[in-house]
């Protein structure tokens, strides 16, 4: 429970209404009344009873916020985030952080974009038409007109450790690269940096080869 009012937008799709992870959630972002949008995992939980409002006053003392998450990169030395996974729990990240810290992009698992913010920039759906990098790709794009992205310096445990790297992944990361090689040559993602210049199956022989060697 959360003593912070909030409003809770639920969106079912067991009848594949939803083609996409952005489509899903352009429709329930369109919902929103809020000043903030927080788009979360099912699988996430909340340290304490005050996360909303605490969420919610970190908010209110930045400047310029395109998107704020709970994971995120900015450069080579790892994950930032506060986020625990796992029995027991552990860290998610490299790098457990106690202030608010800028990033390149921002993990999925947890995303807060301010509600005018939204009413012009939705998810783009023509890119990310799976259930990948949707982030990312929002991350990139407020930052190509001044916007910041924040990593949030928050509490929160993450039901699932997953490490998705499907096909589709590499079909959506192609896209992300194509409509952001201009502006970045390494594009940081918590789940690896991606080269700009690189063909993308440079990338799935390194991981087939990372395979064989922890997991045969």
């Amino acid at each position: 429970m959360q003593r912070a009012p909030y409003e809770l937008i639920l969106l079912d799709n067991t009848k594949s209404e939803y083609p996409s992870a952005a489509s899903a959630l352009n429709v329930g972002g369109g919902r929103a009344q809020g000043d903030y949008i927080l788009f979360i995992h099912q699988d996430m939980q909340f340290d304490s009873e005050t996360w909303l409002s605490d969420m919610e006053n970190i908010l209110r003392s930045l400047q310029d916020i395109g998107i704020a998450g709970l994971a995120g990169k900015t450069d080579s030395k790892g994950v930032i985030s506060n986020i625990m996974h796992g029995v027991p729990p552990r860290p998610a990240g490299d790098e457990m952080i106690q202030c608010v810290e800028t990033a390149q992009t921002v993990d999925e698992c947890a995303l807060i974009i301010p509600k005018e913010k939204f009413r012009h920039i939705k998810f783009d759906e023509a890119v990310c038409d799976d259930w990948h990098l949707y982030g990312v790709e929002y991350s990139l794009s407020v930052i190509k007109i001044n916007m910041n992205v924040f990593v949030l310096p928050l509490v929160a445990y993450h039901g699932s450790a997953a490490y998705s790297m499907s096909d589709n992944y590499y079909k959506t990361m192609r896209k992300v690269i194509k409509k952001h090689k201009m502006d970045h040559k390494i594009i940081y993602t918590t789940m690896g940096d991606w080269r700009t210049n690189l063909p993308l199956f440079f990338y799935k022989r390194i991981k087939l080869i990372l395979y064989k060697k922890f997991f045969q």
